[in-house]
């Protein structure tokens, strides 16, 4: 702001400018603490998951495992199988009975799409009871080595 002090008269003039200097200073600390405090409202969102009551499913004596090979082979327990005769081989092991639950194992290096390809074709072949196969609670360092005792866990 700028105001001349000897004009020569005895009554100063006004000046009609406006002093924008703490107006910038206020806009600059209020800047400031809002992008300080948006950061922290957004970080963790508060939400109450449910619990499954469900209790886990018992072991079928025989369980029926379809294995799909790091070559994409289909195995049925250990014999191996065509994708083609897959219906065929599943009825005869089930005796036809569609409700059996069908157990997928995958090799780590088999792509996400061609286990889908095969839950396609045990869909279409009728059967739609299905459990991945994975081995529980191995340590990721030992799960890279094949750990030899680790246990294997199925999800309906």
């Amino acid at each position: 702001m700028a105001v001349r002090l000897d004009h020569g008269e005895d009554d100063l003039a006004e000046n009609h400018e406006i002093n924008v200097t703490p107006f910038i200073d206020v806009m600059l600390v209020l800047l400031i603490i809002f992008m300080v405090a948006a950061p922290l409202s957004t970080v963790d969102v508060a939400v109450d998951l449910p619990t499954s009551n469900a209790a886990p499913q018992p072991r079928p004596d025989k369980p029926i495992f379809l294995t799909v090979k790091a070559d994409l082979t289909l195995a049925l327990g250990d014999t191996p199988v065509e994708r083609t005769a897959l219906a065929a081989s599943l009825d005869g092991e089930t005796q036809g009975n569609h409700d059996e639950r069908i157990f997928v194992r995958a090799d780590k290096a088999v792509a996400y799409g061609d286990v889908m390809e095969v839950m396609n074709l045990l869909r279409a072949a009728g059967y739609l009871k299905v459990g991945l196969v994975g081995l529980e609670g191995a340590d990721p360092a030992q799960a890279q080595g094949g750990a030899p005792g680790a246990a294997v866990k199925s999800a309906p």
